[in-house]
């Protein structure tokens, strides 16, 4: 299930450029809520709490339950933070609120079982990841941690796709049309040996002055 995290915000009257300077110099970042047909709510963070969340990794696919003091809680996702270009410091973040029974978009990684007994791997091939996480359209609650695919039988020159997830778990993989790579095994690398040759010596030319041996 996807990791839900709550965090603390509090609300903010006016939108603008001005205003939001105005919320910075008080120490706090400025943030909106919009989607979901409704009115856009505005807020603002402790910025301790928004680098908190950047350094975990992964918060494009958590669930957030934003708590406005005095308001409603929001579910929402964090969609953008807009840094200052020089301090590194977050300036604005963007939450998409969540409509019930929207499906989210998520990046889940990708697990290879029985990589080391492969017979492609056991004969010398070489392990090609093509993608290391998957990106989906899934149910907010049942956002998996993790997809699974068997490398038990792969030989070399095998791809294996997303038909080979062993539980797609609901959700829908957002490249559609195609059944697309995920990783293949591909031949050994053979390295050729090169030899090189050195030049053939070069005879000596008789001193200058001296006639050639046997001539007068």
């Amino acid at each position: 299930m996807v990791q839900t995290i709550r965090i603390e915000a509090e609300a903010r009257e006016l939108a603008g450029k001005g205003a939001a300077r105005a919320t910075r110099k008080t120490g706090r970042v400025p943030a909106v809520i919009y989607g979901a047909k409704q009115e856009a709510t505005l807020l603002s963070l402790d910025p301790r709490d928004v680098m908190k969340e950047l350094h975990k990794g992964g918060w494009q696919s958590h669930l957030y339950e934003v708590a406005v003091a005095g308001g409603p809680t929001e579910r929402c996702l964090m969609r953008e933070v807009q840094f200052h270009p020089v301090k590194d410091i977050p300036l604005h973040v963007d939450f998409q609120r969540l409509a019930p029974g929207q499906m989210i978009r998520v990046k889940v990684p990708v697990v290879f079982l029985n990589e080391e007994s492969a017979p492609g791997i056991k004969e010398g091939g070489v392990l090609n990841v093509v993608r290391r996480e998957l990106e989906v359209l899934s149910d907010p609650d049942q956002v998996p941690e993790q997809f699974e695919i068997d490398m038990a039988s792969a030989t070399i020159g095998d791809s294996l796709r997303w038909s080979n997830v062993a539980d797609a778990k609901g959700t829908k993989p957002v490249i559609v049309g195609r059944d697309f790579v995920v990783v293949t095994i591909a031949p050994p690398t053979v390295e050729e040996e090169v030899v090189i040759q050195a030049p053939a010596a070069t005879p000596a030319a008789p001193a200058k002055g001296k006639a050639a041996k046997g001539k007068k």
